[in-house]
């Protein structure tokens, strides 16, 4: 029975945390888009938190991106420095609160829980169906929150979720290009027939639940397969495989690297996975090293590419890994897609550390918190025969 509840436990806790410590709001996106809009020279994508207090660093950010042009050095330091200049010399270190004081979640956490409830219906058909085709429709219905679509003349079943009811999951949090794009096509990308050639990190930052679900071997052929749904170069979708394998080993009770040599290994039998694996292998390498843990993860990328958001978090994971609070806050301060770093690290050690070894001033405060764990127990449960998950999670 103990044995049953830390697996629970674990369970429970990777799906809470898979965004908890995502700094980045929809303001910092609208400026995002802003400087996309109006900036001939460059588009800044950098996806940070910024606090209620931040008007005037908008406005001489705004000023600098579109008055000149920055190179990919000019680009790292002014990042950081923005970072410090926001949250103090040591960067940010919690979590930052909208005016009703709730840690607004991200658009990967919209996703993730998209890709867990399209896992849940696929359980449902008990076998009968091709898992990453219902995982698509569920992420249809995510684009249709996105994109304001009226689903009243579509199929009944495709676009019927209790997940609709929540107007959270409507709030534009700064969905990828990638995945919007892919999913206005209404065109399934596999491994096989690939629908672009992106190795953006907005196929593996879904993914985690796979790994609470399915055993190592079936979480990465799946995680691949569903990050291949929008993402077709070979480090989009093998990026995806490799976290939900590493999701189902410690789930299984392996120790973090142990974790990721086994991604490794299933990695390896793919084609064009160079990449992702020796991204991974330099992380891991680099988190035994006294490095200063800015300039490692300098060394390992920004995050923008999957498998340097993979990789980072891995780097972080490893080198923090009895420290939950200490890897996250290293995990966001770094210039690049800082959300989606920390996501995957909060996915990663979520599941290795359980509830118990996370702030709970961090875990009261979370958007949809009852949500969160609503769909974290029914991840643990998988199926069951009764109105209420019927209801729930209705085949499609």
């Amino acid at each position: 029975m103990d044995c049953y509840r830390n697996s629970f436990t674990k369970r429970l806790t990777v799906v809470i945390i898979i965004q908890i410590i995502a700094f980045k709001t929809y303001k910092w996106y609208n400026l995002r888009m802003y400087v996309r809009k109006h900036n001939d020279f460059f588009i800044m994508d950098c996806k940070i938190q910024v606090d209620e207090l931040q008007n005037n660093i908008i406005k001489s950010i705004k000023r600098e991106f579109i008055m000149k042009k920055l190179t990919k050095e000019e680009k790292h330091k002014q990042c950081l420095k923005e970072i410090k200049a926001t949250y103090g010399s040591k960067g940010i270190n919690n979590l930052t609160l909208n005016d009703k004081g709730i840690a607004e979640i991200t658009d990967d956490t919209q996703m993730t829980l998209f890709t867990a409830e399209g896992i849940l219906r696929a359980n449902c058909k008990k076998g009968r169906c091709y898992i990453p085709a219902v995982v698509y429709n569920a992420y249809l219905r995510w684009y249709s929150t996105q994109r304001n679509i009226d689903t009243s003349g579509y199929d009944k079943c495709t676009y019927n979720s209790y997940l609709l009811k929540y107007d959270e999951l409507y709030e534009d949090r700064g969905a990828g290009n990638t995945c919007l794009t892919s999913l206005s096509k209404e065109e399934i990308g596999s491994i096989k027939n690939p629908i672009n050639n992106s190795k953006g990190c907005g196929g593996v930052m879904r993914v985690a639940p796979i790994g609470l679900v399915y055993n190592k071997k079936e979480a990465f052929r799946l995680g691949c397969d569903c990050a291949a749904l929008t993402h077709g170069h070979p480090s989009g979708y093998i990026s995806g495989g490799m976290l939900s394998c590493i999701i189902s080993c410690i789930i299984e009770g392996m120790e973090i690297d142990e974790a990721i040599n086994c991604a490794i290994s299933f990695a390896k039998d793919m084609d064009g996975y160079c990449e992702c694996v020796e991204t991974v292998e330099k992380a891991v390498k680099l988190s035994e090293d006294d490095l200063v843990d800015t300039d490692a993860i300098r060394m390992i990328g920004e995050g923008w590419a999957s498998d340097e958001v993979l990789a980072i978090a891995i780097y972080n994971s490893l080198k923090y890994k009895d420290d939950f609070k200490k890897a996250l806050i290293c995990s966001v301060n770094h210039d690049g897609d800082s959300d989606s770093t920390g996501a995957i690290c909060g996915n990663i050690l979520g599941a290795y550390l359980g509830i118990d070894n996370i702030p709970k001033e961090w875990i009261d405060v979370i958007e949809l918190k009852d949500l969160l764990e609503n769909i974290s127990t029914d991840l643990l449960t998988g199926y069951e025969e009764s109105e209420e998950w019927f209801e729930k999670y209705l085949e499609n």
